[in-house]
């Protein structure tokens, strides 16, 4: 049972044809993760982002969250022993979101390099086991 919920009822408005708040792109990724609060702590450090929802259950846990990076939302949900995940995230600049990230105690597991893709990009895992990689389309 969801008993605490925190959101800005401005962030979920809608317009009378529109299928999902305005603002929300139409596919989001969804973390799960064995602490949420340790994942909101992290995309705070690296990118700035506040929390546009939590919810709680009894006992405080958070059960779901959503934070904005750049244009997307990241939804989160706590599950102690969830699958790992995988987040590929366009940045302005990947060594600096890179470095970030390392402060904010990520383990790099990709180093940050030129690809034959046509991207910079390289990856870090954060503690929950989320891999982050960050990237600049360089062609």
């Amino acid at each position: 049972m969801l008993t605490g919920v925190k959101w800005d009822a401005k962030l979920m408005s809608t317009t009378p044809d529109s299928y999902k708040p305005i603002g929300y792109p139409d596919v989001a990724p969804y973390l799960v993760v064995s602490d949420a609060q340790a994942t909101l702590d992290f995309v705070k450090a690296v990118f700035g982002s506040d929390p546009m929802r939590v919810h709680t259950d009894d006992n405080d846990n958070i059960v779901h969250a959503e934070a904005r990076i750049g244009d997307s939302v990241v939804m989160i949900g706590q599950m102690p022993g969830g699958p790992d995940a995988l987040v590929h995230i366009y940045v302005p600049d990947p060594d600096e979101t890179f470095g970030r990230a390392i402060d904010a105690g990520a383990l790099e597991i990709d180093p940050l390099r030129d690809r034959a893709d046509g991207d910079r990009r390289g990856g870090v895992k954060d503690k929950n086991g989320t891999q982050w990689f960050f990237a600049r389309a360089i062609i």
